[in-house]
């Protein structure tokens, strides 16, 4: 009789998982291009060296039960860890990596990264790129967490870990700025937290999926409005929809225009630094691609193009 070993194979879990998405026999079988016969004979087996029913036979419709949707579950995570070791594998013979994923944070200059990739490309690398977009502690935590293997941007208050290694890119210096026709751009300065409490702010949305995350500059009773990124938090704000502290480098072309009022307040301007971060390795065991990403980010020119061109881009808010 056959044991789980022998039938636990990934054709089989991949056989499983069409059955459930097909929703019935029938249709797995013209899916995968069997009769019938032999796709319910290999779900026998399996069903039979486990020692319990994969799916519900009560209808016509091929429903899994409980330990069926546990096995799909299992299963998914086995067929992960097998594409894990070939992508291992691979690295080993070519020091490259399979795929080499950056998280990138919201106060990153886009444009800078692009032309990184590009260059990037132009090596002919057999590793894909994964871009992710992140903002404030979650850009640490997809790196933390495995998700990234570069992160770009990370504000040191968002703390380090022991397993983590980090160089600093920078600081950016924000200004609490306003629209023209904001109430508060009237109002004598400098501002204090009793005067801007009343009037709503406009907070970027930490992307971390644990606890509440980061916030900044926020005072207490205030009401706030949460947006996704930079790009978003200046629209709002030169559409007097809130007030809140942006980064010079992005507000200077609208302070110049008029379209933004810089305010003192009393709690002053801030300086936020931020860095870049890896996992610790030594240098034998890095990819190749983490090894170029970190020769280009030695630049002094290339760490401050990721975090002062902003006005540049304009990020598209005219």
């Amino acid at each position: 009789m056959p044991t789980a070993r022998d039938v636990l194979t990934p054709d089989a879990l991949a056989m499983l998982e069409t059955i459930a998405k097909a929703g019935s026999f029938a249709a797995a079988a013209r899916a995968s291009h069997m009769v019938p016969s032999a796709l319910t004979y290999r779900v026998r087996q399996i069903e039979d060296a486990l020692d319990v029913l994969l799916f519900d036979r009560s209808s016509r419709q091929a429903r899994l039960t409980e330990a069926g949707q546990e096995l799909l579950r299992e299963g998914a995570r086995l067929l992960a860890d097998i594409d894990a070791v070939a992508n291992r594998i691979r690295r080993v013979a070519t020091g490259w990596e399979p795929q080499f994923t950056i998280a990138v944070d919201s106060i990153i200059v886009r444009a800078t990264v692009m032309e990184l990739c590009q260059s990037f490309f132009a090596l002919k690398p057999p590793t894909s790129l994964k871009l992710r977009s992140e903002t404030l502690s979650g850009t640490l935590e997809a790196l933390a967490s495995g998700q990234a293997d570069l992160a770009l941007g990370v504000a040191v208050q968002a703390g380090s870990r022991a397993d983590l290694q980090r160089e600093s890119l920078g600081s950016v210096r924000f200004v609490f700025a306003v629209s023209p026709q904001h109430p508060l751009a009237q109002v004598p300065e400098p501002l204090t937290d009793e005067t801007i409490r009343p009037y709503r702010a406009v907070a970027l949305a930490d992307s971390t999926q644990r606890g509440g995350g980061l916030t900044v500059r926020l005072l207490p009773g205030q009401e706030v409005m949460t947006v996704p990124d930079l790009p978003a938090k200046l629209d709002a704000q030169l559409r007097g929809l809130g007030v809140g502290f942006l980064p010079t480098c992005l507000a200077q072309p609208y302070i110049d225009t008029g379209r933004l009022v810089v305010k003192q307040v009393e709690q002053g301007e801030h300086q936020l630094q931020f860095c870049y971060t890896w996992r610790k390795s030594g240098r034998g065991s890095q990819g190749r691609a983490l090894q170029w990403w970190l020769e280009q980010l030695q630049s002094p020119v290339t760490r401050a193009a990721l975090l002062t061109e902003s006005a540049l881009e304009l990020h598209s808010v005219q």
